[in-house]
């Protein structure tokens, strides 16, 4: 029983350790956002979204018993989360700001005052904690199912540029640790999102072992058929010149009446010459 409680103290502990990684992954983010002073081009659901699960784990881990990992690490999601939102409100456009406004209230105001209330005054003891964790549950479902639009966009594009490698590999090490936590625990409720959170972890990093390196395709500029458009217009004043600039000699009459050429055999290899350019210039 001893090594059963170390085991899952143990597990939970590196959990701790692993998500409050995960949590900081997104200060280089803020950190550009504030170099910036904008919050242009990033989008502020992902943080609300988290600080939503936060509360929820929150609430179910205070009715809970033995569950002080759970609400130490979510307590330190709660304020991260808070901070990172407040960070983008700080630095976003008016209308930016609005629509974050719009999605507090919408998950952590009003949703996740639905849920205490419905919580608190609709059930009792045991039943409450399960119908916290039912709901838990399903959101970490659903939050785990989100990645799979960053899944497809790399097998679409070929390319990883918004599936970091490191941030996949810690969220895959944290559902380990909270898959492990949760089943020592006999906590379904924890375990069971935590499978669908590693299997999606490990095709991430799958996905980035193959597309880490895209093959780049060169791209021929228009500009060469401008090149040729211009070669062509040049064959042809030089044709023109040419056969500006050649004297064909003219025929003249001898006494015998027979023709005489003045400089024969330079004017027939002039009108080859004129021939072959004229030939060249109609190819082309």
């Amino acid at each position: 029983m001893a090594l059963h409680l170390t085991w899952m103290f143990s597990f939970g502990l590196l959990g701790n350790l692993v998500s409050c990684l995960v949590c900081l992954a997104p200060l280089p983010t803020f950190y550009q956002i504030r170099k910036n002073k904008t919050s242009e081009g990033f989008q502020s659901i992902p943080y609300v979204i988290a600080l939503f699960s936060a509360m929820l784990w929150l609430f179910y881990a205070v009715f809970s018993e033995d569950a002080m990992l759970l609400i130490t690490i979510n307590t330190f999601a709660f304020f991260m989360e808070t901070g990172y939102i407040a960070v983008y409100l700080f630095y976003a456009t008016k209308k930016v700001k609005i629509l974050t406004c719009k999605l507090l209230l919408l998950f952590n105001i009003f949703g996740f005052g639905l849920i205490c209330s419905l919580a608190l005054f609709l059930t009792q003891g045991q039943t409450r904690v399960q119908v916290l964790g039912w709901i838990c549950m399903i959101f970490s479902l659903c939050v785990f199912v989100a990645p799979l639009f960053i899944v497809r966009k790399v097998i679409r594009t070929k390319s990883v540029e918004f599936m970091p490698f490191s941030l996949s590999f810690f969220l895959t090490l944290s559902a380990v640790m909270w898959f492990f936590y949760g089943y020592l625990k006999k906590d379904q409720f924890v375990a069971v999102p935590n499978i669908l959170g590693f299997l999606f972890g490990i095709i991430q990093m799958v996905l980035y072992v193959i597309y880490r390196n895209p093959k780049k395709i060169l791209v021929v500029e228009p500009i060469l058929e401008e090149l040729s458009h211009e070669h062509i217009v040049d064959i042809k004043k030089l044709g023109a010149a040419i056969c500006s600039e050649i004297n064909i000699a003219t025929p003249q009459l001898n006494d015998s009446g027979k023709d005489v050429f003045e400089d024969h055999q330079i004017a027939k290899e002039l009108t080859k010459q004129t021939q072959e350019t004229k030939n060249s210039t109609n190819k082309i």
